[in-house]
């Protein structure tokens, strides 16, 4: 039996690579993707969902939600600028969202969910606005998630949008840290892990020719978008880093963590900031298992294994 999940966006390439990955495998049954601002504004990240799902070839139902953080002024991503996906990177279609808001096909399908006790994964592979209203206006809601696999924070290996903080915690500090405190079993792939699994020209290449055009996609975004960093990483390669949330739902013997408190800074020059008490200083019960590593390799195998699915006319990528 597939597992159920919703992915909550803001598409962005790492999250157009995490969607492609999730909707090219069958173990995963996606109910829905809920969108949200974050790398560029809102009607641009619902533009760049719908036009990732056409082209999958899948007919998964598309949610508008939150246009700003909940409390803080608005930030963007580092490209925010260009706005939607051109079209020579990610095609254009007649896909729409549906005209039901993003936060209430969260309440609705996780309170059912709750009633047939059969909870919902929920990846938040963005600022996490959207979850945290659900959970903030509905509480009750959590008892229809399984659990919140998030590509979000920053411990040792401190930011990439700011010195001091991952982009997604740091665009919306007081929704993650409704998140975190919501009780909610909670799995993190933090920049600590994801700039561990760097992507190769030769993995680029591979998903182009056998990938489809999804593959094709991912390459001509990775090549317009280089997220290569050689003094930081000290070899070629940048990170994808919201592909290793599907990747862990996958195959989470890839990934290893670890228990922690995790907590956030909601104010001040260092709002954003993100800890993880790994040693109990906070004498508080952990709310997250924190991911500390991940096998490249397997990794980016998984990739590619699963992206020629799109490039097989006789797989399993059809709706």
């Amino acid at each position: 039996m597939s597992q159920r999940i919703i992915i909550d966006t803001d598409p962005g390439v790492d999250d157009a690579i995490a969607i492609w990955l999730a909707l090219a495998s069958p173990e995963l049954d996606v109910l829905g993707i809920t969108v949200v601002a974050g790398n560029v504004a809102l009607k641009d990240t619902v533009r760049n969902a719908c036009k990732i799902v056409a082209l999958s070839g899948k007919t998964i139902p598309v949610f508008a939600g939150a246009p700003g953080p909940l409390v803080r002024e608005q930030v963007y991503g580092k490209y925010a600028h260009i706005g939607a996906f051109k079209n020579e990177l990610v095609p254009d279609s007649d896909l729409q969202p549906q005209a039901e808001h993003a936060v209430d096909f969260l309440v609705r399908t996780l309170r059912q969910a709750a009633e047939d006790n059969d909870p919902v994964t929920v990846c938040v592979i963005g600022p996490m606005t959207n979850i945290a209203l659900a959970l903030g206006m509905h509480p009750d809601v959590a008892r229809g998630i399984r659990h919140i696999v998030t590509m979000s924070c920053a411990f040792t290996a401190l930011g990439h949008r700011v010195p001091w903080a991952e982009f997604n915690v740091y665009a919306d500090p007081h929704a993650a840290e409704k998140v975190f405190s919501s009780g909610v079993p909670l799995i993190i792939m933090p920049l600590d892990m994801t700039f561990q699994a760097l992507i190769s020209k030769d993995d680029i290449e591979a998903l182009k020719q056998d990938g489809g055009l999804p593959g094709e996609s991912v390459a001509a975004l990775l090549n317009a978008f280089d997220r290569s960093d050689l003094n930081r990483f000290g070899r070629e390669g940048g990170p994808v880093h919201d592909a290793t949330t599907v990747a862990w739902l996958l195959q989470p013997g890839l990934f290893e963590g670890q228990p922690a408190r995790v907590g956030v800074e909601i104010s001040g020059k260092t709002a954003g900031y993100t800890y993880a008490d790994f040693w109990n200083k906070l004498a508080t019960p952990p709310n997250a298992t924190v991911m500390q590593k991940v096998d490249e390799y397997g990794f980016f195998s998984l990739l590619r294994r699963v992206f020629s699915r799109y490039g097989n006319p006789s797989g399993d990528v059809q709706a």
